[in-house]
């Protein structure tokens, strides 16, 4: 999932000119193209549907807004989901995960309950390397944490999920 830093150059000038903008616009397209998808998927695995996604806009708005600095580094998805994290912690609001209509249900009923037990982090990490199939350096890449971290969260989370489903979950 994590593809290798984009080689991305801002305007050298700070009044850049036409051709320089239009690059500029274009390398944040292919930034976004790039990356959201994973930033989404991350934000949603952490906050819910709702605020998940209002946090990938919000995250990608700063990008945005501050392109020249974001393109410079050589760890923007993971930069931008701190960004994101720090402009969602401030709504508290509990979090929405709406699961499909009972006839199109494809997973356990109790699962999204029991999801909403896990701390962020834990459930970050469950989401992401068992719903999306993510390793767990691409996790720890992008939250920003040791891949230990990462083994620590997810053990902890697969073991609250096993007790709250009753050893349902292998």
């Amino acid at each position: 999932m994590m593809a290798g830093s984009m080689s991305t150059q801002p305007p050298s000038s700070k009044e850049p000119a036409a051709s320089d903008s239009s690059n500029a616009d274009g390398q944040f397209a292919d930034f976004v193209a790039t990356y959201e998808e994973q930033l989404r998927r991350a934000f949603v695995a952490a906050y819910g549907g709702d605020r998940g996604r209002e946090a990938t806009a919000e995250a990608l708005a700063f990008a945005w807004e501050n392109w020249t600095r974001v393109a410079q580094m050589t760890n923007a998805p993971g930069y931008l989901y701190r960004v994101g994290q720090s402009r969602t912690r401030r709504k508290r609001l509990p979090l929405s995960f709406a699961p499909p209509p009972p006839e199109e249900s494809v997973f356990e009923p109790k699962l999204i309950p029991a999801l909403k037990e896990l701390t962020v982090s834990q459930r970050t990490a469950v989401v992401l390397v068992h719903g999306y199939g993510w390793t767990l350096r691409e996790v720890g890449d992008l939250t920003g944490v040791k891949v230990t971290t990462v083994q620590n969260h997810l053990n902890r989370g697969l073991a609250i999920l096993r007790r709250e489903l009753n050893g349902d979950m292998r």
